[in-house]
């Protein structure tokens, strides 16, 4: 049995354990995009909890790409004072932090909305992305990553997930474009990897690079667990440092979400797996992807559950949000003998009255 508590080694990073803190908004930045003292306090925390991995919530590449109030920005070199403060209070608490960049294309949250193609909702429309406004995009990531290494952070991971624009390229569902950039999945991966190499160009092979990728969108046509796969491999073979496994994207519905689930047969070796909600899929891109590090998340509360995923060779990184929201100590508690996080998913932290109306925090406290 794999000790969870134990130093690790996932790709270049040296980690104190396998415990990871998925990239968590505070929705608390100002509305230049400036992280403050409180996110920069919350950040220390996480790591005086002793959490092996923490990523930075996500931080726009771009204005245009903000997908909420209060997120925080990377797109101006003014941003950098206040993250590097943050990464110095992780630091200084013996902690490793990356810097999730991301873009939110037509989920943006205002202005002008844009997307792999011309998208409309009830609620928005977005126009579709010209070349230039995709070489643009593509430098805009490399610029982000050079202000995350300027301001001390470990690495950065690409948010290829969630419905936000990479995400959005991934999909037949949003992304109904004819040429190089969309049509077949050689194409519709393009941009991704077209972003990671401009990373990989501008921050040398030293540094980490990661990317968060869904599993499946879990919509009735758009981005598969095989085609998940298949993007997983070709960017292994490109060299990504880690791959965090997430799902839901663009037009999901959540009578979808069952088909990720692990297989009666794995559940019978290893039946706290229930528990993992993308277990199943993360199987199958694990047996694309090879011995490269993977980090699983969503459904994680029992410790059970947590040394099942490593035990069976899903992922050698456990990855939770919402636990450490409540428990920013839950890794110490976990090793002094509580069984399971004690957050209920409830969803409270990000209800109306909390997001965004003050950093988020659970409301059961």
């Amino acid at each position: 049995m794999t000790d969870l508590f134990q130093p690790c080694t996932a790709g270049r990073l040296q980690l104190r354990n396998r415990f990871v803190r998925s990239a968590t908004t505070s929705a608390w930045a100002d509305e230049d995009g400036v992280v403050g003292p409180e996110i920069v306090a919350r950040y220390a925390e996480l790591a005086a909890g002793e959490v092996g991995l923490i990523i930075k919530g996500h931080l726009y590449v771009d204005p245009r790409g903000k997908a909420h109030a209060g997120m925080a920005g990377i797109s101006d070199d003014g941003h950098v004072p206040a993250l590097a403060d943050l990464v110095g209070g992780v630091h200084r608490n013996g902690g490793v932090i990356v810097a999730q960049i991301n873009h939110a294309g037509c989920e943006a949250e205002a202005g002008e909305r844009m997307g792999p193609s011309e998208l409309e909702t009830p609620e928005w429309r977005a126009r579709a992305m010209d070349a230039r406004d995709i070489r643009s995009l593509i430098a805009a990531f490399g610029a982000a990553g050079r202000r995350a290494v300027d301001a001390g952070f470990d690495g950065v991971q690409i948010h290829a997930a969630h419905g936000y624009l990479l995400s959005q390229f991934l999909s037949r569902l949003a992304n109904r474009r004819t040429d190089v950039w969309g049509g077949s999945l050689e194409h519709r991966m393009h941009l991704l990897l077209e972003v990671y190499l401009e990373l990989r160009a501008r921050l040398g092979g030293g540094t980490v690079i990661g990317v968060k990728l869904n599993c499946d969108d879990f919509s009735e046509s758009g981005f598969t667990v095989d085609e998940s796969a298949a993007v997983a491999h070709e960017l292994v073979e490109l060299g990504i440092d880690f791959i965090e496994v997430s799902g839901g994207g663009f037009g999901m519905e959540e009578r979808y979400r069952e088909r990720a689930r692990a297989d009666e047969r794995t559940l019978a070796r290893h039946p706290a797996l229930a528990e993992a909600s993308f277990a199943g899929h993360c199987g199958r891109i694990r047996a694309a992807t090879g011995s490269a590090p993977l980090a699983l998340v969503d459904g994680l509360r029992s410790l059970a559950c947590m040394r099942a995923v490593v035990d069976s060779g899903l992922a050698d990184l456990v990855s939770l949000c919402r636990p450490f929201i409540r428990e920013p100590d839950l890794v110490k508690r976990l090793a002094a003998g509580q069984p399971e996080a004690t957050c209920t998913s409830c969803d409270a932290c990000s209800s109306g009255e909390v997001f965004g109306a003050q950093m988020m925090r659970c409301v059961l406290d």
